[in-house]
């Protein structure tokens, strides 16, 4: 029989204990993260404690991501089977809440039990869109639906962090796995601190719509940075009239106050796309691509990072998500991929395939699909392979090769979401159809043949995105009056 509890000293932790021989392992193991167990025990009985918290990356250990985590005990070849504990109800520890159920481990955000139900939020909302008094001089970020702290608000974030100290910095996450940058505040989203960050900063900057019914308080403003330039059409251009869509558009984007734009070209697409006409677009190239163009980004503390080593030639392959599907496509078989080119295979699934699915394993294959910083990827990476991705236009900023696989071209131009324009004809690089066309050029082919075509394409979409994007943005946050320069 074992049995199991969970405590919070010294820090959160699953803790099993039984009759017997020790097993061999304990893990929990779950689709982005897995922890190993301390083990103790002489013979007669045996204790092995979990830690409900996990470092990847090099990074500080935090609690485990929100998910189902296997709970896998392994016994000695010649020991007797160990039963499963039984279960334990949902417990509060601190940073994050945990069940047992048998063999499996739930992990969930630290939300209060009495605010996790619509009727919690809802009280929550009519409280913090009713308060009284002014807004506090601090900033709320948000990025990609607070899966991660990364992508243009994050660089302007360390532009602010660098110029305005004095300023509160909260980050919206959706648990707090994730990482958030030094001397910001992790808020989790649906809990009073949350929403009281997002009612009462002065200014928000996200890179995707906002949800949970948000309306600005008078004198908040919204800075939408977006993230990426458009291949694929968006917002009100996608295929099919849907009357829904188009409300949900406009009510959407009647929300902010400041769109950023990459480029001349996403300028005019973001505006029409959303309805945003009339307000201010900022041209000022993507502060997330700063770093590629000598911004302080440090490729090889990255390939430490992921255990790469320097003379290592490394592929990323980064594709995007598909509206009818979940998890990441499979067009690419990574580990073979890494054998048949010598390389190591970096797999980064888009945000939107971050919570379904898993990582991807094999030899000289590391799944970065939860890596908090794209920009570091592209900047590590030797070379890149995508699809329909707007990661093609940050990656041109630093010159290196780029292959396009696109196996599905007809469907996803044709049904799923359309082009904005011929990627065949303007491709600054081979556009391939299957995995075995790619490998033929990334062993042999000449990616000088596309010099001309990469340089047109630097010109039309890179022309701001010269290391000095966040400085600008800030520059015109801090003139407008968005922050104040002095102590919150």
């Amino acid at each position: 029989m074992t049995d199991a509890r969970f405590t919070t000293e010294p820090g959160a932790a699953l803790v099993l204990s039984g009759e017997g021989p020790r097993p061999a392992s304990v893990e929990l193991v779950g689709a982005r993260a897995r922890v190993t167990g301390s083990v103790t025990g002489r013979g007669k009985t045996w204790r092995a404690v979990l830690p409900l918290r996990a470092a990847r990356w090099g990074g500080p250990e935090l609690p485990l991501p929100t998910g189902d985590y296997a709970l896998v005990v392994e016994t000695a070849a010649d020991a007797p089977a160990i039963e499963p504990p039984g279960p334990l109800p949902l417990a509060q520890l601190g940073t994050l809440r945990a069940s047992l159920e048998s063999a499996l481990v739930r992990i969930g955000p630290p939300i209060d039990p009495a605010y996790d139900s619509g009727e919690g939020q809802a009280a929550l909302e009519r409280r913090y869109a009713t308060r009284p008094g002014g807004l506090e001089n601090a900033v709320f970020f948000e990025s990609f639906y607070g899966r991660n702290a990364s992508c243009n608000p994050l660089a302007i974030d360390r532009e602010i962090a660098r110029r305005v100290p004095g300023v509160t910095r909260y980050w919206s996450v959706v648990d707090l796995s994730v990482q958030v940058p030094e001397g910001a505040i992790p808020v989790v989203e649906g809990s009073p601190e949350w929403w009281r960050a997002r009612g009462s900063a002065r200014l928000l900057v996200v890179n995707d719509w906002l949800r949970r019914r948000f309306a600005r308080r008078p004198g908040q403003i919204v800075l939408q940075t977006w993230h990426g330039t458009p291949l694929k059409r968006l917002a009100l251009h996608r295929p099919g009239f849907d009357p829904r869509r188009m409300a949900a558009v406009v009510r959407e984007s009647r929300r902010w106050n400041v769109l950023l734009a990459q480029n001349p070209y996403a300028a005019r697409i973001l505006g029409k796309a959303y309805a945003f006409l009339t307000r201010p677009v900022w041209v000022e190239g993507y502060p997330r691509n700063d770093i590629l163009s000598g911004g302080g980004g440090d490729a090889a503390a990255t390939r430490r990072a992921l255990g790469i080593r320097p003379d290592d030639r490394v592929i990323l392959y980064a594709p995007t998500w598909r509206d009818d599907r979940d998890e990441i496509v499979d067009f690419v078989d990574p580990a073979e991929l890494a054998a048949e080119t010598d390389a190591v295979v970096l797999v980064r699934g888009h945000s939107r395939t971050l919570l379904p699915g898993k990582d991807a394993a094999g030899p000289r294959v590391v799944d970065v699909t939860g890596f908090p910083d794209t920009s570091l990827l592209l900047l590590a990476a030797d070379a890149l392979v995508t699809d329909y991705s707007s990661v093609m236009f940050d990656f041109s900023v630093t010159g290196k090769p780029m292959y396009f696989l696109v196996p599905d071209m007809e469907h996803y131009r044709g049904e799923l979401r359309g082009f904005y324009f011929d990627l065949v004809a303007h491709a600054p690089g081979p556009v391939v159809r299957t995995q075995a066309e790619l490998v033929t050029q990334l062993r042999s082919g000449d990616p000088a043949r596309y010099a001309a075509q990469y340089a047109q394409w630097r010109q039309k979409f890179n022309p701001r995105d010269d290391g000095r994007a966040a400085e600008r943005v800030v520059d015109r946050i801090l003139d407008q009056g968005f922050i104040d320069r002095g102590v919150g």
